[in-house]
Formats: C-alpha cells, sequence, structure tokens
C-alpha cells in the first residue's frame, strides 16, 4: 500500500513574482518578492504557480522536492537550496521532516 500526503497542512501564499519558477524551491528577497534560490539558500517554500506578476507559494503541508547529491534519509533532516529548483542535504540548512525518498525519481516529500 502506498502512502499519500498530499493536501495534508497544505497552506499557500502569494507574493509578488520576483523571478521564480513553477515547481522550484524559492525564497523572499529583501522586497518581500519570491525568488529562486541559489545553492546553500534556506528555502521558504515551493513555487506552485507563477503567473501575471504573482506567485503561490507552498510554505506548510508535505511538498514532493527533487534532490541532488546524496539521497536523504526518513526522519528529520537539514535541507537547503541546490541551485537547480531542489534541495540537498546540508548541515546548515532548514531541519524538515522527511515522509518519502524515492532514489530512482531522485524525489524527497518534505514537510516544509
Amino acid at each position: 500500500m502506498d502512502c499519500s500526503f498530499e493536501g495534508i497542512g497544505h497552506m499557500r501564499v502569494t507574493f509578488p513574482d520576483g523571478g521564480c519558477t513553477e515547481g522550484k524551491v524559492c525564497k523572499l528577497n529583501s522586497a518581500g518578492s519570491a525568488v529562486d534560490c541559489s545553492a546553500g539558500d534556506l528555502f521558504c517554500g515551493v513555487a506552485e504557480v507563477v503567473r501575471g506578476g504573482l506567485a503561490g507559494v507552498q510554505i506548510r503541508g508535505f511538498a514532493v522536492i527533487g534532490y541532488s547529491g546524496t539521497a536523504p534519509t526518513a526522519g528529520y533532516v537539514s535541507l537547503s537550496a541546490d541551485g537547480s529548483g531542489g534541495v540537498k542535504t546540508d548541515a546548515a540548512g532548514k531541519r524538515c521532516l522527511v515522509a518519502q525518498v524515492d532514489t530512482a525519481a531522485k524525489t524527497v516529500t518534505v514537510e516544509l
């Protein structure tokens, strides 16, 4: 039986779009706009919708995110942006609950 975390605790906030990409982790710049993360950045969420100068960013709940490097393990893991729209393990990163790891697809299901 597969587990599904879809929709659990989901919260999306609309920010001005400062240059973020749908489906990728993002952060807020000093003006409060959502922007793509660079490698090592702490992410605030995942850009779900970018349209009309606005970005709908998922900031809470479970999200499926691509990862690079060593596969994170289930449990609490420190993650930061990998610079390609996904995440990587990083001791100085944001502590998140990793619920599932798919090494074939190189994705993790993370509670933001």
